[in-house]
């Protein structure tokens, strides 16, 4: 229906030059209603997909403007046939501004944004000898009759359009894609799951960039002028962010049917009322959409859909799965080895010199009371955390100076205490979200086709969820979220799985249905390091076990030994 809905609209709006050939101005307001969706499409990718909102996107149209006409202008080249090398140019800026900035969290992204926007218009002021200053530059008029008006732009703007479209689809079903929501969603847990941030940061921030670029220097070429306060207007990079918000950002049409709405509200705005009015309806539809439609129209929409026809949802219970390949070593060789292992937090020391070793085919147990650093080991050995000091040896390498993603790649996994899947995405694109390795054709394998999707449901299969693979992982209960985050896991063929209390907050019949799956894939040569308060779990599941206290092991030992161990009692059990 979706399609079908999309392919008529596209119909309707490539017959309008043919059906109504003679009236330009309607085709200039479609036009420019085009590439402000070309513009909020390209947005889509950095700051829908991944979460980083930019202020100053508006800068790449002016730069592929200024590529446009400076070579128009200075060797006769006409601006469309190098209008790519505006997309060219903004990828490059896209790519230095994002190699420096994207690399920490936080507010300061949205910031530079607007601080490189605004150095480009006074860049281009100043540099008169190249970008004629502040009188700007004239380009050729077009080489077409002026019988033909708009029309050639219209569909130069359409084409565009859809290309724009078409790869910022393509690239959401890439893992590349997932990947960038799973940012969004949860940037730590993305990182712990194989994701390189910093390089699906660069590449989504330059990726969003070229389509603009292009644009740009056909939107040069159509105005037959560049000057510094149009190219580089703080007004336009605002209208890209309201466009996306009002259709809805994070979705592919969304930014599409918001810039069609807010191009006619602007016209209908300086046709009746002037700029002034103008600025103060963008205002008031912000004002709006944050208050009432805070998603977006479409996410409401479907939203409303999907309350209205509802799916029926099964619970489907599958006992066998392939694909879980692991030649495990000889039993009892050492696996992780922590060493001398220190973190302190202001005056508290959670973790106190910590060593132990974790060998490969066991299930064992770290146990402890509330407070005693399990957790904190935890984040240290995934790269969640820094050791003060100490080493982390995995798999015979040297890993505690390794970024998160880097050791997932070794084939080290981890779920958490409280479930951090990524809630907005399906349970499908939830367990294919994790990358194996780091390399460029992994990331741009297509993620819902192929080998990653099979993979996915045989995993799916194997915790017995495969019937709720299209449903949000928000909407499953907790203890199904524990059995998709170990699938989730197992996506990263590990060869160690720490499990954070794996028990806890779920229902008798899952946890049996989760001890069946541990013991499954442990079975097939996985290793795992489990903190859990159950004790009768841990009898009955893990050997060895470690005891944790005040940050370092006091004893570890088979677990019936452990349960007699009198400094156990005393510092665990309290008797």
């Amino acid at each position: 229906m979706r399609r079908a809905v999309v392919l008529g609209c596209l119909a309707v709006l490539a017959a309008y030059p043919v059906v109504n050939p003679w009236q330009p101005y309607p085709q200039a307001v479609l036009l420019l209603a085009f590439l402000l969706a070309i513009q909020a499409t390209g947005w889509n990718i950095i700051s829908g997909y991944a979460g980083y909102a930019s202020l100053g996107h508006g800068m790449f149209l002016g730069l592929g403007s200024y590529t446009a006409g400076i070579l128009s202008v200075n060797f006769g080249m006409n601006p469309l046939w190098v209008a790519p090398i505006g997309g060219v140019t903004a990828v490059l800026m896209a790519l230095g501004i994002g190699s420096v900035v994207l690399r920490a969290r936080g507010h300061a992204f949205v910031i530079i944004t607007i601080a490189m926007l605004l150095a480009a218009q006074i860049l281009a002021t100043n540099a008169r000898g190249l970008t004629g200053g502040s009188d700007g530059l004239a380009l050729e008029l077009p080489f077409w009759s002026r019988d033909y008006q708009n029309i050639p732009f219209y569909y130069l703007f359409l084409g565009l359009l859809v290309a724009a479209v078409a790869f910022s689809g393509w690239l959401r079903r890439t893992k590349l894609g997932t990947g960038l929501v799973a940012i969004r969603e949860d940037e730590g847990k993305a990182a712990s799951i194989g994701v390189n941030t910093t390089r699906f940061k660069v590449t989504a921030y330059a990726a969003s960039a070229f389509f603009i670029g292009v644009a740009g220097g056909v939107y040069a070429y159509f105005l037959t002028f560049v000057n510094p306060t149009g190219a580089f207007s703080i007004l336009g990079s605002v209208t890209i962010v309201l466009a996306a918000l009002v259709g809805g950002r994070g979705t592919l049409y969304g930014p599409v049917a918001g810039a069609f709405l807010v191009q006619f509200l602007s016209e209908a705005a300086t046709v009746y009322g002037g700029t002034q009015s103008r600025v103060l309806i963008f205002g008031l539809v912000l004002v709006l959409v944050v208050l009432f439609l805070p998603k977006g129209i479409l996410p409401t929409v479907q939203a409303w859909w999907a309350r209205r026809h509802p799916e029926p949802v099964a619970y489907t219970e599958q006992q066998v799965a392939r694909g879980l390949a692991h030649t495990p070593r000889p039993p009892g060789e050492p696996l992780l080895a922590v060493r001398g292992l220190s973190r302190s937090f202001g005056g508290l020391t959670a973790v106190d010199d910590a060593s132990m070793v974790v060998r490969e085919g066991t299930i064992t147990a770290l146990i402890g009371p509330n407070g005693s650093g399990k957790t904190t080991l935890f984040n240290l050995v995934t790269g969640g955390l820094q050791p003060d000091k100490g080493e982390i040896w995995f798999d015979g390498r040297r890993i505690d100076r390794l970024p998160p993603w880097t050791r997932g790649h070794l084939g080290l996994g981890r779920t958490y205490q409280v479930t951090r899947l990524f809630k907005e995405m399906t349970v499908r694109e939830n367990v294919v979200a994790p990358l194996p390795d780091g390399r460029w054709r992994t990331m741009l394998a297509d993620a819902v086709r192929g080998h990653e999707a099979e993979r996915a449901k045989e995993l799916l299969d194997l915790v017995g969820l495969g019937g709720m693979a299209h449903q949000k992982a928000g909407s499953l209960s907790y203890g199904q979220q524990k059995l998709v985050e170990l699938a989730q896991v197992l996506m990263l063929e590990p060869k160690l799985i720490l499990l954070d209390e794996p028990a806890g907050g779920v229902n008798p019949s899952l946890l049996d249905r989760l001890v069946e799956v541990i013991r499954d894939v442990n079975a097939r040569g996985v290793t795992f390091l489990v903190v859990e308060h159950n004790i009768p779990l841990v009898s009955e599941l893990c050997d060895p076990v470690i005891v944790f206290s005040a940050g370092s092991p006091l004893a570890e030992g088979p677990p019936d030994r452990i349960r007699r161990d009198p400094q156990v009692l005393d510092a665990y059990l309290g008797v």
